[in-house]
């Protein structure tokens, strides 16, 4: 018995000192995969320019050379199967960027071209080369035309200018002066109208004052005018229509044992001021004799009311006929506009000034 369990123990110890089954290692998985032929992918690595070029010295001391190892692009090859591939960073990354103004067209009447309300040049907005001309055209015509000095300037001596000072040009006169002339008629008619200004027979007078022609007066010799019949007043001209004039409105106010009393005065109409009126003029048939014809004159806008029109007046009854000074009487206006006949009434004191018809500049030899 003792024989049969030491057998049995005997068997299960020789049973269990047996080597166990080998499995097989990851060598021998490798060398199994490695038996199936498969692409190797082989990665390299390729240095790439650095894209911050425009880095100074301050900056790359602060940051450092950081872009230098980050900028390399792997290049993949597969046993020769795969070409090598390259990316090129030469493209510019920060170009300019351009920006177009646009305009909404809504109607409107001056859309294409804007004319300026003080000179009336027409240009069109946002153009850089439009603007800029219409600068400098709006300057002149503000302020006058730039006008250096010329050795050859008949220079008519005023002890009334402060500042300034009034040449005369004649037909005659040097090219450079003449078309200073010129200039200043053409923007004359801005206001005036074209075509009737100057000819051959005339004398301009030019207010030069810092360096600029301020104003221009056009003269020309006359024989004869007439005379203008100035607008009766208010009052006289309900007498001559057979009305009486209205009485004043008068209000009595009391407080007390004072007495306020307040009356309403009805506001005079322009007809009544010879310097507003406008309209035909009203002349006498008999004509009276006259010597010297303003058939135009004009002061730059920025210029105006500081007697500089006086001034030139005076300059052409001086300097007109040699010898002698022109009386007022003997001063005649061309059609006058409303501002021209305000002048002539407060130059002669009176509205009862000397008028002509100039002639047309067809009719007469250009300057």
């Amino acid at each position: 018995m003792q024989s049969k369990i030491s057998a049995f123990f005997k068997s299960s110890s020789v049973a269990s000192q047996s080597p166990a089954p080998m499995l097989p290692s990851f060598d021998q998985l490798d060398d199994n995969a490695s038996d199936k032929k498969e692409p190797q992918i082989i990665v390299t690595y390729k240095r790439r320019a650095p894209i911050f070029k425009d880095l100074d010295d301050s900056s790359s001391e602060k940051y450092g050379n950081w872009h230098d190892g980050l900028h390399e692009s792997p290049i993949c090859s597969a046993n020769s199967s795969l070409k090598p591939v390259s990316i090129s960073l030469n493209k510019i990354l920060n170009k300019k960027r351009s920006y177009a103004q646009f305009h909404l067209d809504l109607g409107q009447s001056d859309f294409l071209l804007h004319t300026c309300s003080v000179c009336g040049f027409k240009y069109s907005p946002g153009d850089k080369d439009d603007e800029k001309i219409h600068k400098t055209f709006h300057k002149n015509y503000t302020r006058g035309i730039p006008c250096k000095t010329s050795c050859n300037e008949r220079v008519i001596s005023m002890p009334t200018i402060e500042t300034g000072r009034i040449i005369l040009v004649l037909h005659d006169d040097h090219p450079a002066q003449k078309t200073k002339v010129h200039e200043v008629v053409k923007m004359m008619e801005i206001e005036l109208g074209t075509n009737w200004i100057i000819h051959n027979h005339c004398k301009v007078y030019l207010f030069i004052s810092s360096h600029r022609i301020a104003g221009c007066l056009v003269a020309e010799p006359i024989k004869s005018a007439y005379r203008v019949i100035p607008s009766s007043g208010y009052a006289e001209s309900e007498v001559i229509n057979g009305k009486e004039p209205k009485k004043r409105n008068s209000v009595l106010l009391q407080f007390g044992n004072v007495c306020f009393r307040r009356e309403v005065m009805r506001k005079a109409s322009l007809a009544n001021d010879p310097e507003k009126s406008t309209g035909a003029f009203i002349c006498e048939t008999e004509a009276v004799s006259a010597v010297c014809g303003i058939r135009a004159i004009w002061v730059t806008p920025s210029n105006r009311r500081k007697h500089i029109a006086s001034q030139l007046l005076d300059a052409a009854r001086k300097s007109f006929c040699m010898g002698f000074v022109l009386e007022n009487t003997q001063l005649a206006f061309s059609q006058p506009s409303s501002s021209g006949k305000a002048l002539a009434c407060k130059y002669f004191g009176t509205a009862s000034f000397l008028v002509y018809k100039a002639n047309h500049v067809e009719n007469l030899v250009g300057y």
